[in-house]
């Protein structure tokens, strides 16, 4: 009984607020009380910044990835491909078993003759004598004359440099690195009769933006926007 009056009294002054007067409490043996949440979020805060800085906290950066789908996963593969193309013997067919068909695989454009208009003679002045046979040969052919185009890249932005001028926007630091493959197929009645490739094999970009006022910075653009 004495156990629990005690335990009672112990209860009270742990949950007394700030506005009331203190109270006596009976000397003996009291619970003591729970530790304040405030001490305790503070501790926490400078444990996790202690981790963080042991640690490393570029790890904490985001990544990012742009990857157009295609059955490549390397410039030299694309490349590989396209050298397997023989204008002139060639066919539609051929192409769909390489796994160039706009109609089973993403991210590759169907020209139509208009479209190769535009691209091979961007203007009156342009003489068509002075173009690949295999070109000429399509252009002449009128509604006879398709392409394909193929157009794939792989971006990673990894981003990187110290953690918290990062995060509070003092200083952003990203890498860039990937591939980019463009090719272009001419076809005449169903039958390849040109190809050209091109693109960037290797990729490598650094982004570097500094702010010196951090996340104020352009605070005072969004505050005043008529200014």
């Amino acid at each position: 009984m004495k156990n629990l009056r005690t335990a009672g009294l112990a209860l009270r002054v742990c949950n007394k607020t700030r506005g009331d007067a203190p109270k006596e409490v009976p000397s003996g043996d009291l619970p003591s009380c729970p530790p304040d949440s405030g001490r305790n979020k503070r501790a926490l805060l400078r444990v996790l910044c202690l981790l963080f800085s042991i640690s490393g906290c570029g790890t904490l950066l985001p990544r990012g990835e742009s990857v157009a789908q295609s059955p490549w996963k390397s410039f030299d593969e694309a490349q590989q491909t396209f050298d397997k193309i023989v204008p002139y013997q060639t066919t539609m067919a051929d192409l769909s078993k390489l796994k160039l068909d706009p109609l089973k695989y993403p991210n590759i454009t169907l020209l139509n003759y208009s479209d190769v208009l535009r691209r091979f003679i961007p203007s009156p002045a342009t003489d068509t004598h002075d173009l690949d046979p295999g070109v000429q040969d399509c252009i002449a052919a009128k509604s006879a004359c398709t392409g394909y185009e193929v157009d794939q890249k792989t971006l990673k932005r990894t981003r990187y440099g110290n953690f918290w001028a990062d995060f509070l926007n003092f200083k952003r630091k990203v890498d860039i690195v990937g591939w980019r493959f463009n090719g272009v197929i001419l076809l005449k009645n169903g039958v390849v009769v040109y190809k050209l490739t091109g693109g960037q094999p290797s990729i490598h970009e650094h982004e570097e933006n500094k702010n010196p006022l951090g996340p104020l910075q352009g605070l005072g653009e969004s505050r005043l926007p008529g200014f």
